[in-house]
């Protein structure tokens, strides 16, 4: 579908845009991705392609050409290339495009930039290339919105999920619902628009209610409602897929933090020596346990000190530990629970987000109460890491709506859309009251209404150009 009526200077004007399609940096190759109105013309003044009988203004689409970019005034060339070629309406954004793959150097990607600018391309705005493939009906506003998931994925849980949105699994249950809408809202304006006796008995398709005051097709409605409470509670769960926890490892010096950390990444990225207080900061990473994104920080040891550099360490680990929903508190076997230990645990109530970790279980065994490790030989990790999936699970309490919460499930990626979907559920219930309570249907009808546009909201049938505008605005340039 055209949104013709939205365009406006800037997002949704057809003019050619460039921009970087991967991250910049030091890297074999680097994509830059070009579109719009009389794209592959411009793209001509500033390719030569290796053979001299290629036309690139004639190439079909879907080709690849090698080639060199080339500069407009002076004929130097900048860098050797190969291009992708699409043709509208058979590219990613409805549009001519090209997609260049030049080597990944930084100075050679921004001379073939400057290039591109100089032949009349702009720079892309975030979002652009999806906005335009929005705009020319390419996906809705649900796939889109799926595509920066997908970038932002961080487990291979999220990732499937956000292909599952992608593939049009979301777009088709909101079409499903709105349509089951549309056919209560249908009969509702047909009963207002006629007298009981210019309708036929059979038409009613099972809407046995009096005109006077009831909904009809109520079950059908009371299916939708069904059908979007269950929408809005898969929020609950895709919120902790995109977002994550965040667990924080905590516990005297040298009681193996790091080396926990370590563990948790497979990698020896913290430091791990002998000497107390080697950690002076907090450093983080992100892990997945069992397809939950996991922000794992490593803190500086809890003890008094002197060291002005530690003591500001310290403090600022005291304030993850307030900010964690997971805190696993350390205590090194070898040297048993010391006064800085029992200072802290003290401290501490008997929250569920504490998990009490008894390391280097290998020199001493444990006492009740702790799960045994070994940092350093993996002893009890395998233990330690389900404790923590089912700690997460207990807090989260949104595991027991679905039955397999790892599979690519119907559910709602965004926040956006849950505002939508919970907007739509309370018009409907609103509407389902007012029929138990026999109001005019001329005023139940319009709340039906209200709730299938929230759904057209959601798919970008009923869009403005300040909310398409807001919303891409958060992608990333090149997307």
């Amino acid at each position: 579908m055209q949104h013709s009526d939205l365009k406006s200077a800037g997002y949704g004007d057809e003019a050619p845009i460039a921009a970087l399609a991967t991250i910049p940096g030091s890297c074999a190759l680097t994509v830059i991705r070009c579109s719009g109105a009389g794209s592959i013309e411009l793209f001509s003044s500033v390719f030569a392609p290796s053979n001299k009988k290629t036309l690139l203004t004639e190439a079909e689409g879907n080709t690849v050409i090698h080639g060199w970019i080339v500069s407009k005034e002076e004929s130097e060339k900048i860098d050797e290339v190969v291009i992708s070629i699409f043709r509208a309406p058979k590219s990613y954004t409805g549009e001519d495009s090209i997609d260049i793959s030049c080597h990944g150097g930084h100075s050679a990607w921004k001379a073939v930039m400057a290039v591109l600018k100089d032949a009349g391309y702009r720079d892309a705005l975030a979002g652009e290339f999806t906005f335009r493939a929005f705009m020319n009906g390419k996906i809705d506003l649900t796939k889109s919105e799926s595509v920066i998931e997908l970038v932002n994925a961080k487990t291979d849980v999220s990732r499937r999920h956000a292909v599952s949105r992608l593939c049009g699994s979301l777009q088709k249950e909101i079409n499903d619902i709105k349509a089951l809408l549309v056919q209560v809202l249908a009969t509702a304006e047909i009963y207002l628009d006629y007298s009981e006796d210019e309708i036929s008995a059979d038409f009613d398709a099972g809407a046995s209610d009096e005109i006077a005051g009831k909904l009809p097709n109520k079950e059908i409605a009371r299916d939708a409602l069904k059908k979007l409470k269950k929408l809005s509670d898969s929020w609950l769960l895709e919120r902790l897929y995109q977002q994550g926890v965040t667990i924080v490892i905590a516990g005297c010096p040298n009681s193996g933090k790091s080396s926990l950390f370590n563990s948790f990444l497979k990698e020896d990225r913290s430091i791990v020596t002998d000497i107390p207080g080697t950690t002076r900061d907090w450093i983080e990473a992100f892990v997945s346990v069992e397809g939950i994104p996991v922000r794992l920080i490593d803190t500086a040891g809890l003890r008094e000190t002197n060291d002005s550099v530690e003591k500001i360490g310290v403090q600022r680990s005291r304030t993850l530990l307030q900010e964690a929903d997971i805190v696993l508190y350390l205590i090194d076997g070898e040297m048993g629970i010391t006064d800085d230990d029992y200072e802290f645990l003290a401290l501490q109530n008997t929250e569920d987000k504490y998990i009490f970790i008894w390391n280097k279980s290998d020199i001493k065994p444990s006492p009740d109460g702790y799960i045994s490790i070994s940092a350093k030989t993996g002893q009890g990790l395998a233990q330690l890491f389900s404790t923590v999936a089912a700690v997460i699970k207990k807090q989260t309490d949104v595991f027991q709506l679905f039955d397999e919460p790892n599979a690519a499930s119907i559910g709602i990626g965004t926040e956006r859309q849950k505002k939508l979907v919970d907007s739509a559920c309370s018009l409907l219930k609103e509407a389902l009251v007012m029929s138990e309570n026999n109001e005019p249907l001329d005023l139940i009808a319009p709340l039906i209404r209200e709730a299938v546009n929230s759904l057209g909201e959601i798919t970008g049938e009923v869009s403005t150009a300040d909310i398409l505008e807001e919303m891409f605005s958060r992608f990333c340039v090149g997307k």
